[in-house]
């Protein structure tokens, strides 16, 4: 029997259709899929229901294998690119004004944040090197494939402890969290790459070395970009790669803000709990990003497909979903007011 559950997640095809408006417009324009996304969304989510239902038994395990699921995740890909392209072509347009090149930038840096970075993610926890592959372009579109020795080996081990730098701390302030989180995690990337070849013997300056390959990379799809477009299509290429990593900070900040795990008397920390990641069953912003809000089972088991994940009772729950916290963090005295008394109780509760 076919299960066409799949359909709801078309709707994430929304965002390059929204950035093709952008890239195609003027003026105000240019700045659309940022409206659509952080304004419309959010009120939208006022409207609709927490929807906390999992899938159970013999149509959780169809809906796992399915391979319509992975294919969505596959053709992001060459959207991807052909979107990068796209955009490094509009903003060589005769007359356009800063302001409308800066729009056109964010629109693309919601592609690398969402469809870069987010789609990455996922298919960076698969065990299939051609996943994996696939993942590690997509990082590389924004710029950020050290996320992944981090993300896989620092982040999951560290989560809800001082030690990880994507756990934002009760107090902290998302705009000083960006620059922590992002720098932190880079050089801690390069620490993992490095204790990871020294322990099975292989040599740093080596094709063995990811951080290399991956900086190698960077440096070439940059300086592809530059002698083909130029140096405008250069400086607005790493301006929407800088706007996808913030979306990715603001992400990070918002998942796990306050959380904190017990240390027992031997100085080891307990096992990673629902309890260590805000959650949010908020369906739209659950569909537009592959399930990620439902982030407390992606830490349980994180090579498990976006499409079973599962809601959590015991998970805090955020008071909307992603797109709406994401904004609100960006208001820091109404961000405290509101979730610091809920970090309060987790704590006192767990």
């Amino acid at each position: 029997m076919v299960n066409f559950r799949f359909i709801r997640y078309l709707s994430v095809f929304t965002l390059p259709l929204s950035v093709f408006l952008s890239f195609s417009g003027n003026g105000l324009m240019t700045f659309f899929p940022v409206f659509f996304f952080f304004i419309v969304v959010p009120i939208l989510e006022l409207f609709f229901k927490p929807v906390k239902a999992n899938l159970e038994g013999e149509k959780k395990d169809q809906i796992k294998n399915a391979l319509i699921y992975d294919v969505l995740l596959y053709i992001i890909l060459p959207i991807q690119f052909g979107f990068l392209w796209f955009f490094l072509g509009s903003i060589k347009r005769e007359g356009l004004t800063w302001i409308e090149i800066a729009g056109m930038t964010t629109s693309m840096g919601m592609m690398c944040g969402v469809f870069g970075i987010n789609i990455g993610h996922e298919l960076g926890h698969r065990v299939n090197r051609y996943e994996k592959l696939v993942g590690e372009l997509l990082l590389l579109s924004s710029l950020n494939t050290h996320f992944l020795p981090y993300h896989n080996l620092g982040h999951h081990k560290n989560v809800a402890t001082p030690s990880d730098s994507a756990t934002a701390r009760k107090g902290e302030v998302v705009f000083l969290f960006w620059i922590r989180s992002n720098f932190t995690s880079y050089v801690q990337a390069w620490q993992i790459e490095t204790k990871r070849l020294n322990k099975k013997g292989l040599p740093f300056i080596s094709i063995h070395n990811r951080m290399l390959v991956y900086l190698i990379a960077q440096i070439g799809l940059i300086a592809l970009i530059y002698f083909q477009f130029g140096f405008v299509g250069m400086v607005a290429f790493l301006g929407a790669a800088v706007f996808g990593v913030l979306l990715l900070e603001t992400v990070n900040y918002i998942e796990h803000y306050g959380l904190l795990r017990k240390m027992n008397d031997k100085g080891v920390y307990e096992r990673v709990k629902p309890w260590h990641s805000w959650n949010s069953d908020h369906i739209i912003g659950r569909v537009l990003l592959f399930e990620l809000s439902r982030h407390s089972d992606h830490h349980y088991l994180a090579s498990k497909k976006y499409q079973i994940l599962d809601s959590y009772e015991e998970s805090p729950q955020m008071p909307t979903g992603y797109p709406g916290m994401m904004m609100l963090a960006l208001f820091p005295p109404l961000w405290f007011k509101i979730m610091n008394s809920k970090v309060d109780s987790i704590r006192k509760d767990h």
